[in-house]
């Protein structure tokens, strides 16, 4: 039940369902959102509610949906039905126009993804649209929506011969232009004109009887007759003729054609249904587009905890403006069915009341709502509204009386799946009798476990929360400082009407506002201000709890950081000692041969056995000084690179031929040349330029290793390991020409990188196609110098040399 009859206007649904309706492409879609309803059919919401929100995502996400051509035949249609009617040529275009449009729309939907989309296959479910009409469209209209020469033998025919008699009828009216100019009958710039649907000439008045004819018109100033020569009008008539013939012609075209249609004609209205419903539901994505709404969680129970709820039309009217609108959190449950909000006037408190009460009817008529998407919405089988004023002269009702109305209504049919909102309830009479009888009817409306929200000034509804279960206080906050309302509910206290500060800011004189405090009494005004001073306290802890939440939160990185930088430095340590002993093992290692190897001469030059014992503790103590070398060298480079990486001044020592390393990396280069404030370094074959002050002089400068590490490292390496493995001749036989390109192409960029001036492809001499494809590829190179044939005691033809520039 919805109460009262005009509640769409007192909530704004009208406008909403207008703005939908400005989506619509076609009548078929303005005429479903005209029938939106309020429905108490849980699963039939929760289905247009699902289909809307898949439809939005894939306006919001897949390519464009079709959306030309929206047309609504079915009143077209009907007369077909009975043998002897036939189409116009006009509907033709448009039944045309519209199955190609229900065709993308088919195609469109079976290739979205069923897992994304589960639901909006339902759309296009037992649509048929029958080929043969398609076909036969295409067939009898052309690209310029006329019936095509060729859609009949007889037509064709007739339509040459009219083409023929034209010709004929323009070559005889030019001579006669041409001999009426000659002998002045018509003026030099006269042209032949249409009158009465003929060909006539425009001659002087005067010279009429000079040509034989039919006169069709008179000029306005009476100068100038318009004659149809007698040669000409014989023309005319048959051209008048053929074209009834035409005419003829293309009825029974249109009535074979709908004698051809009428079998299908249900199957076109299965489509022309589909067209409107994707109308309908299209129109409703676009409209939750623009007021960003979604699909919140949806229970079948008469309870709700909203989050960021916006009031669509304000949003949009804010939006115009480049404004903002403050959103609404609100909860209504079995242990808080009625929430009492309290404030300032022109706080928002009725925006807050119709926002709540058209989010739930827009949700129940299947829509999409600007809410957040966790929030959790209920169902109400009942919703009744009193907001605004609904005094009527008519029948002799007054403000209060309209309220009391109202009550009597929400009273009577309330129970627990209903929803009430009511603004200023017990307004309009004396507040002492009014608040006693809004206090009663709140009692019994919570008795009945109905949810509900209600605006109020009166002191003794805001102490209802206080006093029995099921109530809770809200409060539209108020800058006090700036004197002005901030819109923003906050529920769990009641708020002030701040009726003394507002009256301040509008400019009254401070005595008035003494005064009339003295009147309220001094303990109504400090209750007012121990409401105003909580909300303040409130706002502050709030306030310093956000930032207390924020410090933690900084702290907390920081502490990750500097954890994660230690570990880092504990890991590059590891790595370091680890490197280190792995480097010593090796030279241990190294030195274990070379002993086996100088014991296993001396046993080959039979020395004897003291001799080779001898030889071995020197060798194994040589070993041992290694190794505490090694150790020594080890320690040095870490304080070496430790030491120089803290020093700022290193790069004034750096001299060409060091070896240095680049700040914040690893990599050892070395400096071949320095230039002002930079300098040339080197690794293998790479070479770059560097700021000198990045550079960083290794102590240890007797350095051979050939492998690179740190940033840059992984990279040189592997310019090495390609630079020593690569050969000067690229072996092609038995490549298909495709990949032999391929190969040709990185041979020449590794012979380029590498610094190669010269450079073989073996292709072999056989039919020599591989050899022309090569060649053609290299004719094209801008690297390339020149190239030709190998010398013929080295293979001649068959292998391509080549000189890199």
């Amino acid at each position: 039940m919805l109460y009262p009859a005009t509640i769409e206007d007192k909530i704004g649904f009208r406008s909403v369902r207008e703005e939908i309706a400005s989506e619509c492409l076609s009548d078929m879609g303005l005429r479903k959102i005209e029938a939106l309803r309020f429905s108490t059919d849980f699963e039939e919401v929760l289905d247009a509610v699902t289909l809307t929100e898949e439809f939005k995502r894939v306006l919001e996400i897949e390519r464009a949906f079709p959306s030309q051509d929206y047309f609504d035949l079915r009143e077209n249609l009907a007369p077909l039905r009975v043998i002897g009617n036939f189409p116009d040529v006009e509907f033709m275009i448009k039944l045309r126009a519209s199955l190609h449009t229900a065709i993308q729309i088919l195609v469109f939907i079976h290739e979205l993804d069923e897992e994304k989309y589960p639901t909006i296959g339902c759309l296009i479910e037992n649509v048929y649209i029958p080929e043969i009409i398609v076909a036969e469209l295409k067939r009898l209209l052309n690209v310029h929506d006329e019936i095509d020469d060729h859609a009949s033998p007889e037509l064709f025919e007739i339509r040459q011969k009219i083409k023929r008699k034209q010709r004929e009828a323009d070559k005889r009216i030019q001579h006669f232009i041409q001999l009426a100019k000659k002998e002045g009958w018509s003026d030099d710039e006269a042209e032949p004109t249409i009158r009465n649907e003929r060909l006539v000439i425009p001659v002087i008045a005067g010279n009429k009887r000079k040509i034989q004819g039919f006169v069709h018109d008179v000029s306005s100033t009476g100068q100038t007759i318009f004659i149809e020569p007698e040669e000409v009008f014989g023309l005319n008539n048959e051209l008048k003729e053929l074209e009834n013939d035409e005419r003829l012609e293309i009825i029974r075209i249109l009535k074979a054609f709908a004698d051809e249609l009428r079998p299908y004609i249900d199957d076109l209205f299965g489509v022309y249904e589909m067209i409107g419903n994707v109308d309908f539901v299209r129109a409703k994505a676009k409209f939750a587009i623009r007021i960003r709404a979604n699909k919140p969680l949806l229970n079948a129970v008469p309870a709700f905890e909203w989050f960021d709820a916006i009031h669509p039309l304000l949003f949009l009217s804010h939006q115009k403006q480049h404004k903002t609108v403050v959103p609404l959190s609100v909860s209504l449950n079995e242990e808080q069915r009625i929430l009492i909000i309290s404030g300032p006037n022109a706080g928002g408190k009725s925006v807050c009341l119709k926002t709540v009460g058209l989010l739930q009817y827009m949700l129940q008529c299947g829509l999409l709502i600007p809410i957040r998407e966790t929030s959790e919405c209920g169902f109400f089988n009942n919703l009744f509204i009193d907001i605004g004023d609904q005094q009527s002269i008519e029948n002799d009702l007054s403000t209060y009386s309209s309220h009391l109305t109202a009550m009597k209504n929400f009273l009577a049919y309330a129970d627990e799946n209903t929803l009430f909102l009511a603004d200023e309830l017990g307004g309009g009479t004396e507040p002492q009798l009014g608040g006693a009888i809004a206090e009663t009817i709140l009692e019994e409306l919570n008795l009945r476990h109905a949810k509900g929200v209600i605006t109020t000034h009166y002191t003794n509804l805001k102490l209802m929360a206080d006093k029995h279960s099921g109530f809770k206080n809200g409060a539209m906050l108020f800058d006090v400082e700036n004197l002005q309302p901030l819109y923003m509910l906050q529920v769990g206290k009641p708020g002030s009407s701040f009726a003394f500060e507002m009256a301040q800011n509008i400019g009254f004189d401070k005595s008035i506002i003494e005064k009339a405090t003295q009147k309220v009494g001094q303990n109504y005004f400090e209750f007012e201000q121990q409401l105003q001073q909580l909300e303040i306290d409130k706002k502050h802890i709030s306030q310093a709890k956000t930032e207390l939440a924020l410090a933690d939160d900084l702290l907390s990185e920081t502490i990750k950081k500097y954890q994660k930088l230690s570990d880092k430095i504990e890991s590059d340590k590891k790595q370091i000692l680890e490197k280190a002993k792995l480097e010593a093992k090796e030279i241990v290692k190294k030195s274990n041969q070379l002993i086996e190897k100088t014991i296993r001469e001396i046993k080959e030059h039979n020395a004897e056995q003291q001799i080779t014992q001898k030889l071995r503790n020197e060798l194994e103590l040589h070993v041992s000084e290694m190794e505490k070398r090694e150790n020594k060298v080890t320690s040095e480079r870490k304080s070496a690179a430790g030491s120089t990486s803290l020093n700022p001044q290193s790069s004034t020592l750096i001299a060409v031929g060091d070896w240095v390393r680049i700040e914040g990396g690893d990599a050892k280069v070395q400096v071949v040349e320095i230039r002002k404030n930079k300098a040339v370094v080197s690794s293998g074959i790479l070479k770059m330029d560097v700021p000198l002050a990045s550079l960083v002089r290794l102590e240890n400068q007797n350095l051979s290793e050939t492998k690179r590490s740190g940033r840059f490292g992984s990279f040189i390496n592997e310019l090495n390991d390609r630079k020593a493995k690569f050969t000067t001749t690229l072996d092609l036989r038995g490549e298909r020409a495709e990949e032999a390109l391929e190969l040709t192409q990185k041979f020449l960029d590794d012979a380029l990188l590498f610094g190669e001036k010269q450079v073989r492809i073996l292709h072999g001499k056989g039919n020599g196609i591989l050899r022309q494809q090569i060649r053609a590829f290299l004719e094209h190179n801008k690297d390339i110098q020149s190239f030709g044939d190998e010398r013929l005691e080295q293979g001649g033809a068959g292998i391509t040399v080549i000189y890199l520039k």
